[in-house]
């Protein structure tokens, strides 16, 4: 019997096929972005500059998120659903309570003199807190800005804050600054 011979592939073009291949799945793979928070940083304070006055515990709103990621706001368990209108009516101090916020009376363009919260949140989180429970609180607390702006562009403008010109959203942000202070993170509590 004849021995049948082995035919042979042709392999030149396989670093080809795999180059194209390894193109293919670069170009259509989408990558995770890192997410993360745009935030200005103040800028250096000149060591010449006098300490800025002490701010009265009532225009304080604090928020402290432990190791646990639980949520205390001003000494009081919370839960992270009930924080955005918890900081709305903060900020907002609708009834004019004296353990909220104070207001003082600005000139805004476009709108004249308003009243503004002195109302500041202060966030202060655990180093063991986890980073989705972090934004999950940052995220509430600028909706709640965002709320507040929003309602205040349709009453006072008649339209949606996102349809705003330059100038009216720059008034209403001056209605609403957003005032979160960031203190180091530290143990805050939790086991």
């Amino acid at each position: 019997m004849a021995k049948r011979e082995l035919q042979e592939v042709n392999a030149g073009s396989m670093a080809d096929i795999a180059f194209l291949l390894l193109i293919f799945f670069l170009m259509t793979t989408t990558m995770d972005s890192d997410t993360g928070l745009a935030r200005t940083l103040p800028p250096i304070v000149p060591e010449d500059e006098p300490p800025p006055p002490p701010i009265k515990e009532r225009n304080v709103f604090a928020v402290l998120l432990n190791s646990q990621n639980q949520l205390l706001v001003e000494g009081e368990p919370m839960d992270i659903s009930e924080l955005k209108d918890a900081a709305k009516e903060f900020i907002e101090n609708p009834e004019r309570k004296d353990n909220l916020p104070e207001f003082k009376e600005i000139e805004v363009p476009l709108l004249g003199t308003v009243e503004v919260s002195k109302g500041v949140i202060s966030l202060q989180s655990d180093r063991g807190t986890e980073y989705q429970a972090y934004l999950m609180v940052q995220n509430e607390l600028a909706r709640a800005y965002n709320e507040l702006r929003q309602e205040f562009a349709r009453k006072k403008f008649g339209k949606d804050y996102k349809d705003l010109d330059e100038d009216e959203m720059k008034a209403v942000r001056m209605v609403y600054p957003q005032k979160i202070s960031e203190a180091e993170p530290k143990n805050v509590g939790g086991k």
